[in-house]
């Protein structure tokens, strides 16, 4: 296996019973790179990170960590490290002896031992915070303690399974900058899951996204977000509008649509002929307050006011479409016609699943 990647999955199929949670998996993950598994409930992502784990083994394939075939290997035995979505924190030891508890396994001295676990919290900024106990914490305090405890073995592969999940949303957003911060800082190898599409999007280097037990696309969050693979990836990365457009002609790496009757240039994506899917990003589109003949009619069906934004809900000839207003120059009421135009970015043709 190529030493490049830290974790490695080669055709691995994970079965209970009858039921396969992942059905035929191959991904390679890269040394000091961050990587979210993200994906729906039931989706799969979970028990992917509990193969790379050791906490399940798989039923077909094989599993590699640093280059070494761990396929077999317990938990105990692989060198990896996990956050749990509960923390996992033991409620009667201070915080000190929770983030020492992994190194009194290990041969190093007392002082060793407390050493390093003085160095684990001065990372995650809690340096004084040792003789605390976990109820005396917040709980981004909590989850620092839980990361710290991982830190502090040194792991090949760190991994973090919901870690935000129990946060309020202003905290999540600051937890979420921290543990990336951390990660880059430190060069990590680290494994992230989670169902929250904008946490992804954030923190990744490259994301997983997965679909019904299998892999829907790979790649960067950009990758993601501007070139969907499938209809299940720009619905489920961000919103979009799906409707039908017509390919009139390919010339170089571009197709032009008709769009609803207006002409369009996108990129081909492989898509030469035909009737053909659209994702178009609710911020790709645009409202204006006279009804143009060379543009799409619609109806402002539903106003929404929330601060920073306005969303709208038309109806038009493309169908319903929701719409985010970003700039804010005018707010239009529920009944009012308008018509549509389209930004350079935010629409791209959906190859064919």
């Amino acid at each position: 296996m190529n030493n490049k990647f830290a974790v490695e999955f080669n055709n691995v199929t994970k079965a209970f019973g009858d039921v396969k949670a992942i059905r035929n998996l191959d991904f390679a993950i890269e040394s000091g790179k961050l990587v979210t598994l993200l994906g729906p409930s039931g989706c799969g992502k979970t028990t992917t990170l509990r193969l790379i784990a050791g906490l399940e083994m798989v039923t077909d394939g094989n599993v590699y960590i640093g280059g070494k075939d761990v396929t077999t290997l317990p938990a105990t035995d692989r060198d990896v490290s996990m956050v749990f979505q509960s923390y996992a924190l033991f409620p009667h030891m201070t915080v000190l002896q929770n983030v020492s508890y992994g190194l009194t396994m290990s041969k190093m001295s007392k002082a060793e031992v407390s050493e390093k676990a003085h160095e684990g919290l001065n990372l995650v900024g809690l340096t004084g915070y040792g003789g605390r106990l976990p109820s005396e914490l917040s709980g981004g305090q909590q989850q620092r303690v839980a990361v710290a405890r991982a830190l502090v073995l040194e792991p090949e592969v760190l991994l973090f399974d919901e870690p935000l999940s129990n946060l309020d949303a202003k905290l999540r957003r600051r937890v979420r900058e921290e543990i990336r911060e951390l990660q880059q800082k430190l060069g990590l190898t680290t494994v992230y899951v989670t169902h929250d599409q904008e946490e992804a999007l954030a923190v990744s280097d490259r994301i997983i996204v997965m679909n019904e037990a299998v892999i829907a696309q790979e790649g960067t969050p950009h990758q993601l977000y501007e070139e969907p693979a499938n209809l299940f990836v720009s619905d489920f990365i961000g919103d979009a509008n799906l409707v039908k457009a017509e390919i009139i002609n390919i010339e170089g790496d571009e197709a032009e649509v008709d769009l609803g009757g207006i002409k369009l240039k996108l990129p081909h994506r492989g898509i030469h002929s035909g009737e053909v899917d659209v994702a178009i990003r609710p911020q790709a589109i645009m409202l204006n307050p006279a009804v143009n003949k060379d543009e799409i009619s619609a109806t402002i069906l539903k106003t929404s006011y929330l601060g920073d934004h306005i969303e709208y809900t038309l109806e038009s000839a493309l169908g319903e479409l929701f719409v985010i207003d970003n700039q804010m120059e005018k707010q239009y009421d529920s009944g009012t016609e308008v018509s549509l135009t389209f930004r350079a970015r935010g629409l791209s043709l959906i190859p064919e699943s």
